[in-house]
This record gives C-alpha cells, structure tokens and sequence, in this order.
C-alpha cells in the first residue's frame, strides 16, 4: 500500500514557476514508478511526466518538455514536479500516481495509487 500527498499548487501569473511535492508512506517507494498527471475541467486525465524507481528515467508530455523536471528522493519518500515558463493552458488539477509496472505509464487507468490533486492556476 502507497498513501500519497500532494502540495505545492497555488496562483501562478504566466511565465512564474511552482514546484508540486508528493510525499508518499511505505516502505517500498523506490519499487513504485511516480507519474504526474493533470485534469482540466471538462478533460480527460492528461499524463504530464513520469519518472522510473531508481530515477534515472523520465519522460514528458511533448507540450511540458524543456519546461518541466520531475524528480525524486528515495531516501525520503518525495517526488517533486518543478514547473517553469508557466502558461495559462498548464491551468489543472495536477495528481501524483504511483504503480509498480512500467509499461503504458501513459495511461491513468492503469495506475493503483493516487493522490487528492492540487490545483495549479496560470493566469494570462
């Protein structure tokens, strides 16, 4: 079992920075791949970035790469998503999710484990 908090959103104006944190129980999170994800109103769920176990994989949604870094500390049970060059259509929910398989990381369905969300509003 993974328990996963989220923090770290607020009111931003285009082109600021936030940086989301989710902390996480259990004592197997270096096991768990940790994806970010975001859901506007009235969308779908959105894969934004994903990072691997041991942290030395990721990869991004085409429209968030060069802007944002997610990251991870195993040591203390964080991943963290720095979000830069803000734009008014990052404006979402955002989630942390965490699952043990790699394959499909894209797909919100296949994740066991979620966050409450914390809202992120970019202002134009």
């Amino acid at each position: 079992q993974v328990q996963l908090v989220e923090s770290g959103g607020g009111l931003v104006q285009a082109g600021g920075s936030l940086r989301l944190s989710c902390a996480a129980s259990g004592r197997t999170f270096s096991t768990y791949r940790i994806t970010w994800f975001r859901q506007a109103p009235g969308k779908d769920r959105e894969f934004v970035a994903t990072i691997n176990g041991n942290g030395a994989l990721s990869d991004y949604l085409a429209s968030v790469k060069g802007r944002f870094t997610i990251s991870r500390d195993n040591a203390k049970n964080t991943a963290a998503l720095q979000m830069n060059s803000l734009k008014a259509e990052d404006t979402a929910v955002y989630y942390c999710a965490a699952r043990f398989s790699n394959d499909q990381y894209y797909q919100p369905a296949l994740y066991n484990y979620w966050g409450q969300g914390t809202q992120v509003t970019v202002s134009s």
